[in-house]
């Protein structure tokens, strides 16, 4: 015997495969908007943390600028300091050295024959200008300053005759440059 079944089996198979297939895209795309707001959030926490970090960094930069400005006062400031300290201990080094000299030339100059006037430096020239007894007096005194520790060389500028009461004396410019 055959058997017919009249009963619509397959419109109902049908159906169920429908919803099921409904259900599955349903879920389907349930899920994919769950992934990508995960996504966005997941990006949004990212992008603020981000933010914040730039910031912060920022922050730190501006105050490193800051501490970089001051250290750069500090080195002109160290610089000026360090210049006038040089400027004092050269002064310092030097300071006895107009003594020492005068001291010497005291002692190169011969007694009761020249008598200095006037004794003037520039830089390394000294320009001495005095009055001997005669011309030989001058250049006893010329060889005393040639031989002097402090001088380089010595030149006689001029030399010219004086009568002081009734004595013939002469006057004399001496050009001398300094070692040193």
């Amino acid at each position: 015997m055959i058997r017919i079944n009249l009963l619509p089996y397959r419109e109902k198979e049908k159906k169920e495969g429908v919803a099921r297939q409904v259900v599955i895209l349903a879920g389907t795309l349930i899920l994919f908007l769950i992934v990508v707001g995960s996504v966005q959030l997941y990006m949004s926490m990212k992008i603020s943390s981000l933010e914040a970090s730039v910031k912060e960094q920022e922050e730190k930069l501006a105050k490193l600028t800051k501490v970089i400005g001051d250290i750069e006062g500090f080195k002109k400031d160290k610089a000026v300091l360090e210049k006038k300290l040089g400027i004092i201990n050269n002064l310092e080094a030097n300071r006895l050295a107009p003594v020492i000299m005068l001291d010497e030339l005291t002692k190169l100059v011969p007694t009761k024959d020249v008598w200095l006037d006037r004794l003037s430096e520039k830089g390394k020239d000294l320009m001495i200008e005095g009055t001997a007894r005669n011309n030989i007096a001058v250049a006893h005194f010329m060889k005393n300053l040639a031989g002097a520790s402090f001088i380089k060389s010595v030149d006689l500028v001029s030399t010219r005759e004086k009568d002081v009461s009734g004595v013939k004396l002469q006057l004399f410019i001496i050009s001398c440059v300094k070692k040193g």
